[in-house]
C-alpha cells in the first residue's frame, strides 16, 4: 500500500469518510429503533445504509493501493458509531423504567415527582442497613434527566437505576403540561 496525497485522492478519502460516518450513524440508529419496535423507520434506514455501504466499499475496493481510502473508511466507521449513539441519545426515543431507593425521603421524592405529573409507585422495602423506600416509575426516555434532577434535588444520596423498556400495554405517561 502506498500513500498518495493528490487532491483527488484526499477528496475521495474525505468523501469515503463522510459517507461512512453517515451510513454507520444510520446503522446505529436503525439497530436502536429495531430494538424499540420502530419497523418502518428501521427499514428505510437499513435500505439507505445498504446503498451507502455498497458505494463506499466499491470506492475503497476500486483502489486498494491507496491507504488513504482504507483509513477514511475505517475512521468513518469508528466515527459513525459515536455520531449514531449521540443522535440516538438526543432523540431519546422510547421509555425507561426508573427505580429510586432512598433511606429517609421516599414520600418527599414521590410527591415531588407527582407534582411534575409522573406516576410513581411507592414501595416500602428493607435494605442492608434497614428500612428504605423504593420509588418505581416508567417515563419517556426524554424525561429521564428531569426525573434525576428532581430526585437528587430532594435526596442527593438517592440510589437511582434505569432500564430501557418496551411497554406491553399502555399506562399513565402524564400530560406533560406540568413538566414544561
Amino acid at each position: 500500500m502506498q500513500l498518495i496525497f493528490t487532491p483527488t485522492a484526499i477528496l475521495t478519502a474525505l468523501l469515503i469518510f463522510l459517507v461512512r460516518v453517515a451510513s454507520i450513524s444510520m446503522d446505529t440508529l436503525r439497530f436502536m429503533l429495531t430494538m424499540r419496535g420502530k419497523q418502518g423507520v428501521a427499514w428505510v434506514l437499513g435500505f439507505i445504509e445498504s446503498i451507502l455501504f455498497v458505494v463506499t466499499m466499491g470506492a475503497v475496493l476500486n483502489d486498494l493501493t491507496n491507504v488513504l481510502y482504507v483509513v477514511g473508511y475505517a475512521a468513518g466507521f469508528a466515527t459513525g458509531n459515536v455520531v449514531g449513539m449521540a443522535i440516538e441519545k438526543r432523540l431519546a426515543i422510547g421509555f425507561s423504567h426508573i427505580k429510586i431507593i432512598t433511606k429517609e425521603h421516599g414520600f418527599a421524592v414521590a410527591e415531588a415527582l407527582r407534582q411534575m405529573d409522573y406516576a410513581v409507585t411507592e414501595i416500602p422495602a428493607r435494605g442492608r442497613n434497614g428500612a428504605v423506600s423504593l420509588c418505581d416509575l416508567t417515563v419517556r426516555r426524554k424525561d429521564v434527566p428531569a426525573v434525576e434532577k428532581c430526585t437528587l434535588g430532594v435526596d442527593p444520596a438517592a440510589f437511582i437505576t434505569i432500564e430501557d423498556i418496551t411497554p406491553l400495554r399502555s399506562g399513565y405517561w402524564g400530560t406533560g403540561s406540568v413538566r414544561r
